[in-house]
């Protein structure tokens, strides 16, 4: 039998199977509905999507790769939980990956990639839901360290970014849009088009401390 969180889900439409999946669960993740420690039985998930395990096995394999899904022995796939210890990790990497990929990206970037974050500034500012705010961080991001030769440095970063725009969701969706500030993202694409790396890399660790922190503190408040 399905349960009912399952049920809601819905019905996918055909890219591949496996992707489209991924991107319904995830979405039911980010958005809470899929609550962290929530079992997800592939078999269950396949009855769910009318389509054999396989895809769902990949799907869920995906999620995995973003720190989304856990895999449990006895258990089978879970939803992450959420936890200032694992997000304060997830900051702790973010902090030794992403200054070094936005200075090795300046130096790439066009006006274009410029323009196209501060349209992002602007998009976060204007936003009214909040969960596509997340959505939102995260390609802002991705648009300043984008163009890193290091691909293998900006596949880490995009991943822990996936990661942090569950625990942004959680924040804003108890604290309110108003503690998600532009200005220091502005200051970030102002040093980005001047090709100030050694300010760009400070601005990038203040901005990470400064959320690691409030992160931290939202977790004590709510203990």
């Amino acid at each position: 039998m399905k349960s009912k969180r399952l049920s809601d889900l819905g019905d996918i439409q055909h890219r591949t199977a496996s992707e489209q999946i991924e991107q319904v669960l995830k979405q039911a993740i980010l958005e809470g509905r899929l609550p962290p420690g929530e079992v997800l039985r592939q078999e269950e998930l396949a009855q769910t999507f009318n389509v054999s395990r396989m895809p769902v096995r990949e799907a869920l394999k995906k999620l995995e790769a973003q720190a989304l899904v856990d895999f449990v022995p006895y258990k089978g796939a879970i939803v992450t939980q959420i936890s200032k210890a694992d997000g304060l990790d997830n900051y702790a990497i973010r902090l030794a990956l992403e200054p070094a990929a936005i200075r090795y990206s300046i130096p790439h970037l066009t006006s274009e990639d410029i323009q196209q974050a501060r349209d992002l500034i602007q998009q976060m500012s204007d936003e009214v839901e909040m969960d596509q705010l997340g959505e939102l961080n995260k390609r802002f991001h991705m648009c300043l360290y984008g163009k890193t030769p290091h691909a293998k440095l900006l596949q880490m970063v995009e991943k822990q970014l996936s990661v942090e725009d569950r625990y942004l969701r959680f924040h804003l969706s108890a604290m309110g849009r108003e503690h998600m500030s532009q200005d220091e993202h502005l200051a970030m694409v102002e040093a980005a088009a001047h090709h100030d790396l050694d300010r760009a890399e400070e601005l990038v660790r203040k901005h990470l401390t400064k959320a690691a922190i409030a992160l931290e503190n939202f977790f004590d408040r709510k203990n």
